[in-house]
């Protein structure tokens, strides 16, 4: 029996039927957590916001940067956590060495809760990153506002010096 070309198709067709389904939806469920463990577990290297108007001191330190509450102080403003809450020039014409608006914002920051107990004790933490260039003065009036807003655990950062 000769079959024709059209028939010789359809019965390969019928014949090659027998292909896999895959399941798409497990195949994507995989591949997201496989992407959230990668994610996740590239995060282990915490870093510190560097803003260019900082250049902040070298030095030998060997800790690495905990997670807290970051005052930046550069040479015309005093930031929290990248809000500005003070200007250098009105600090420095300042006799007293409280400065109100940095506690404020300290004491508010500070006052939120912490979602799990053994992030409490960090709760009252603070880094201070300072220019290198600011009078000890100011360096000062940042430390005792922190005390003053009970910040108890004052950390400064500093760039690791290459070489040591």
């Amino acid at each position: 029996m000769k079959l024709t070309p059209l028939q010789k198709r359809a019965e390969r067709k019928a014949r090659n039927n027998t292909a896999l389904d895959m399941n798409l939806v497990a195949l994507i469920d995989i591949f997201t957590i496989l992407i959230f463990f990668l994610l996740s577990g590239a995060s282990g290297v915490e870093l510190l916001p560097s803003p260019k108007a900082v250049k902040l001191p070298a030095s030998t330190a060997e800790q690495s940067p905990k997670e807290t509450i970051v005052v930046i102080v550069s040479e015309q403003d005093i930031l929290v956590d990248g809000r500005k809450v003070a200007s250098v020039a009105e600090v420095m014409a300042r006799n007293d060495d409280l400065i109100e608006p940095l506690k404020a914002e300290l004491e508010l920051l500070g006052g939120r809760q912490a979602v799990r107990a053994e992030n409490q004790a960090k709760s009252k933490s603070v880094t201070i990153m300072g220019d290198q260039s600011i009078p000890y003065r100011l360096l000062r009036k940042v430390m005792y506002s922190s005390a003053r807003a009970n910040f108890s655990d004052v950390s400064f950062a500093v760039r690791r010096r290459d070489g040591v």
